[in-house]
């Protein structure tokens, strides 16, 4: 069932990109993360250009999030005071990713710098997550844990100025850590495609100090709102975003978080980590793989 993506110019087999979509979705929950670090590099694997990738990939990112934030509304987990900060930030973070994004290609190493980004943020967030799984799955047959480290903010955020009270989370800190974050993962929203959950959870609990039950659903609902504007920005400056290619993914992702939520409650969660880490590591060699090897013919022709 082959489709014509009009914003890619190529024709797909449209059961594929579901099936890609529905494999993300499967991880997605089945570990708990927006799957937007791995849809852009399988479908540059699949031959989708970088650039509609990773605008296209920012808009499924978007549909998969609801769900997710009214969840945690429900449950009072979303510290919306912090949220604006972040949206705030981020959506600044994205005009300015997408002027980036336009002048890389303008340049035309657009592609070499997403492919390279991605080599650099999967290979360093794949082996932080392999260390900390193994720790995990070996603490659970009975090594020492390690220490647990005091939740409290970063020395660096606490010394900057002009404090503000953010009570759900229990924090007083200057607002401008949380703006400077946002606007950080609002960039890289744009180049990437991600939503950037992966970032913002480490991020808010070690930099910030946030408290663990509020900080994936302010995180989800940071990325609902700057990969929306991130969505916005590439259609109408960029012109990459693939609306085809992202209902698609979006059809696969939806009932794979489904299976995979399901899949979840019955598997150990450490050696889920250790195999999502895995996958990561993976992706990342992948990516590097195409950046460093040169195949012998740089041109083929094939007559069908």
């Amino acid at each position: 069932m082959d489709l014509y993506l009009p914003i890619a110019n190529l024709s797909v087999n449209a059961l594929v990109i579901v099936a890609l979509g529905l494999g993300v979705g499967l991880l997605s929950g089945m570990f708990g993360v927006g799957g937007g670090f791995l849809t852009t590099p399988l479908l540059i694997f699949y031959g989708i250009p970088p650039t509609v990738a990773a605008a296209s990939a920012a808009s499924q990112v978007t549909g998969a999030s609801v769900s997710g934030v009214f969840a945690h509304f429900r449950r009072g987990g979303v510290d919306v005071h912090m949220g604006l900060v972040l949206v705030a930030g981020g959506v600044v973070g994205s005009i300015a990713g997408a002027g980036l994004f336009r002048l890389l290609q303008v340049t035309g190493v657009i592609d070499t710098v997403i492919a390279i980004l991605y080599v650099l943020m999967l290979g360093s967030i794949g082996g932080l997550m392999l260390h900390e799984s193994i720790t995990a799955v070996r603490v659970g047959r009975g090594a020492v844990p390690p220490r647990a480290r005091k939740r409290r903010h970063h020395p660096l955020v606490a010394m900057l100025p002009l404090r503000w009270r953010f009570y759900r989370s229990g924090l007083y800190i200057s607002p401008l850590a949380p703006l400077l974050l946002g606007f950080f993962t609002g960039i890289l929203t744009v180049l990437l495609g991600v939503g950037g959950g992966f970032i913002l959870v480490p991020a808010m609990l070690y930099l910030l100090g946030m408290g663990t039950q509020v900080v994936v659903g302010t995180s989800l609902f940071q990325i609902l709102f700057v990969t929306a504007a991130a969505t916005m920005v590439h259609a109408t400056t960029t012109k990459a975003v693939d609306i085809v290619l992202a209902v698609l993914l979006l059809i696969g992702s939806v009932a794979g978080a489904q299976l995979g939520a399901r899949f979840a409650q019955k598997a150990k969660p450490e050696y889920l980590r250790l195999a999502l880490a895995l996958i990561v590591i993976a992706v990342a060699l992948r990516m590097l793989l195409g950046l460093a090897w040169r195949p012998d013919e740089i041109y083929s022709v094939e007559l069908l």
